[in-house]
C-alpha cells in the first residue's frame, strides 16, 4: 500500500472510557488503546498527525479553579486549552512511544502547542452557547457573572452551566511548523482541543475566552497539509441515519452530496455526529480526497475499506 499521510481526530471522550474512572493513570490506559491502532498505520508507512479533543479536561481545569478560588485565580479559558494540549499530548507521546518500542519502530514524536485564528467578528462572540464545565448553582452562576464577566444559562432544570463562543477556526498558525514536522517523518500532536483561540490585532496575537470545535480545525490542519485521508475517531464504529430508532442504517460509503442530503434532513444531532459530518464535508470541498469516521478499534480496517463510513467527494 502507498504511503498516505491521514490527519485523525480523536475525542476527549475518547480518552475516558469510564466516567467513575477519570484518574490520569486511567486516561493514559484510554490513550493507549487508542494509540495502539494507530500506531499499527504508521508501522505501515503511512505519516499521521493527530488531533484530540479535550472537553472533559478543560471541564476538570474549571472544576478546580472553582474550589481553589478562595485562594487562587481563576484559569481563563484559553490557557485551559494550552494545559490539556501539553497533558494530553504527553499521554499520547508517552502511549506512542511505548507502542513504537513494542514494533520496533524508530520515530520521533512531538505535541506542538497549537494557536488557531479566529474572527472577533464571528457571531457566536455576541450570542455564546457552547455549554463548558459543570452545573453550578444559582448563587455560584450569579457571582461568576458578576466577578469574572461570564455568560452562564439555567440548563432545563438541572442547574446553571456556563456558556462561552465557539467561533469557526480560521488557519492554523503553527502550520509551517507542522509541515516541517511531518516533512521530517515525525508523528505531530497538533491543535489539540481545537487549538488555542487567538486573535491576532494590532498589538499581536491575543488569546480569547472560548472553545473551537476540534473536528472543525482537524479539517481546516487536513486541507492545509493536503492530507490523503481525514479520519475523525469516535465512539462508533460507522454513522447511522435515524439513529436510535427501529429503522436505524448503518451508512457504509457515501458522496458529500449525500452526506449535505443527510445533514439537511436533520439525520445528525448538533452536540454529536453532525460537527463530525460537517467537518469531513468541509475538508471535501476544499479538494480533500477521502473522508472517514469510526472508531479506534476499527481504523486500520476502515482505512482498507473494511469498515466504518467512507464519505468521498
Amino acid at each position: 500500500m502507498d504511503s498516505r499521510l491521514i490527519v485523525i481526530a480523536i475525542g476527549g471522550n475518547s480518552l475516558i472510557e469510564d466516567k467513575n474512572h477519570v484518574t490520569v493513570a486511567a486516561q493514559y490506559e484510554a490513550a493507549r488503546k487508542t494509540a495502539h491502532h494507530i500506531a499499527k498505520l504508521i508501522e505501515r508507512g503511512h505519516k499521521v498527525v493527530i488531533v484530540h479533543g479535550n472537553g472533559p479536561q478543560v471541564g476538570y481545569i474549571l472544576l478546580r479553579a472553582e474550589y481553589a478560588r478562595k485562594i487562587l485565580h481563576t484559569v481563563p479559558l484559553d490557557s485551559c486549552v494550552a494545559d490539556t494540549q501539553g497533558a494530553i499530548g504527553y499521554q499520547l507521546q508517552r502511549a506512542f512511544y511505548n507502542e513504537f518500542r513494542e514494533l520496533g519502530i524508530e520515530k520521533d514524536v512531538v505535541t506542538l502547542v497549537t494557536e488557531v485564528e479566529v474572527d472577533d467578528d464571528d457571531p457566536s462572540f455576541e450570542n455564546p452557547t457552547k455549554p463548558i464545565g459543570s452545573f453550578m448553582t444559582e448563587e455560584d452562576a450569579l457571582f461568576h457573572q458578576k466577578e469574572n464577566g461570564w455568560s452562564v444559562i439555567e440548563d432545563a432544570g438541572r442547574g446553571w452551566r456556563r456558556v462561552v463562543p465557539s467561533p469557526k477556526p480560521k488557519r492554523i498558525i503553527e502550520l509551517n511548523t507542522i509541515k516541517k514536522l511531518v516533512a521530517s517523518d515525525t508523528l505531530v500532536i497538533a491543535a489539540g482541543g481545537g487549538g488555542i483561540p487567538v486573535v491576532i490585532g494590532k498589538d499581536g496575537i491575543e488569546g480569547r475566552e472560548a472553545v473551537i470545535d476540534k473536528d472543525l480545525a482537524a479539517s481546516i490542519l487536513a486541507t492545509s497539509l493536503n492530507a490523503d485521508l481525514f479520519l475523525i475517531s469516535t465512539a462508533v464504529e460507522k454513522v447511522y441515519l435515524n439513529w436510535g430508532k427501529s429503522d436505524m442504517k448503518a451508512l457504509d460509503l457515501i458522496s458529500k452530496a449525500e452526506a449535505e442530503k443527510y445533514m439537511g434532513e436533520d439525520h445528525f444531532k448538533k452536540g454529536s455526529m453532525l460537527p463530525k459530518v460537517e467537518a469531513i464535508v468541509n475538508y471535501l470541498s476544499k479538494g480533500g480526497k477521502m473522508g472517514i469516521i469510526t472508531d479506534p478499534e476499527h481504523i486500520l480496517d476502515a482505512v482498507d475499506g473494511k469498515g466504518g463510513t467512507v464519505i468521498v467527494p
